[in-house]
């Protein structure tokens, strides 16, 4: 009956975008766990998978970007994928929203952001969340996942169900700050880039927050690098959620 769920139920993959995968390791390793723990049986593409396109797409180049999106859309089909999970904001923007608007009914897979997939998993008893008393936390929204993609409620109520005390900046949800790694930034005008970073590493240090929390890989690193001599911590989503000793002991120094 197993194996026959899974010819026709399909495959559920791990999507964790370029530089999850590149370059955060400990990040992927931390998703791939909380996959584990909630009892998914799941499949990663490393070799095959390619960009999603976000980067591409928002260059200008619209015709790679449809070839990109083709290109994936045929080797999913070619592993029976009907289900992706992704921790990445951009790649959650583009295969849920962009993907269907060049492949038309071709794309009938389901995307899913990691945020979502957690809070379901918890609220059907799949998955325990570690509990931090008295741990003042600020929730970072990424662009391409609030702005772009309307997901605000879901993190916070995964922070909130872990007795963590939940502080908002003065620049959140739909007025969020950027963290200015994203859109180029970085590349073209990295001073500026700096700059936006450490004022919201400001913002979150004005309501006495001690952690800066973010699902976004590209924040996470950006807001991380330009924090290091501050006193609010940086993290990235799942390792609050994986790597509780850790969190404890960075905010005990």
């Amino acid at each position: 009956m197993f194996i026959l769920d899974k010819i026709f139920k399909g495959n559920t993959l791990y999507y964790p975008g370029c530089l999850t995968k590149f370059v955060g390791k400990d990040i992927e390793k931390n998703y791939k766990e909380l996959l584990k723990k909630a009892g998914v049986d799941f499949v990663v593409l490393p070799d095959l998978e390619k960009c999603c396109g976000s980067p591409v797409k928002n260059a200008g180049f619209e015709d790679d970007f449809k070839k990109l999106a083709a290109d994936n859309l045929k080797i999913f089909k070619d592993h029976s994928i009907k289900r992706i999970i992704t921790n990445c904001p951009a790649c959650y923007k583009m295969l849920s929203q962009d993907y269907p608007k060049v492949l038309g009914q071709e794309w009938d897979i389901e995307i899913r952001h990691f945020t979502e997939f957690i809070l379901e998993a918890v609220n059907k008893g799949k998955m325990k969340l570690p509990k931090y008393d008295n741990l003042k936390v600020t929730y970072h929204d990424p662009c391409h996942l609030g702005k772009q993609s309307d997901i605000y409620d879901q993190p916070r109520e995964i922070l909130k169900m872990m007795n963590i005390n939940l502080v908002e900046m003065q620049l959140n949800k739909k007025n969020s700050f950027c963290c200015g790694g994203g859109g180029g930034l970085q590349s073209n005008n990295p001073e500026l880039a700096d700059k936006v970073a450490k004022q919201r590493i400001e913002q979150a240090s004005d309501v006495d927050a001690q952690i800066i929390i973010t699902p976004c890989t590209l924040c996470d690193m950006h807001m991380k690098r330009n924090g290091k001599d501050g006193g609010v911590s940086v993290f990235e989503f799942s390792e609050l959620l994986v790597n509780a000793e850790k969190v404890r002991k960075a905010i005990k120094r």
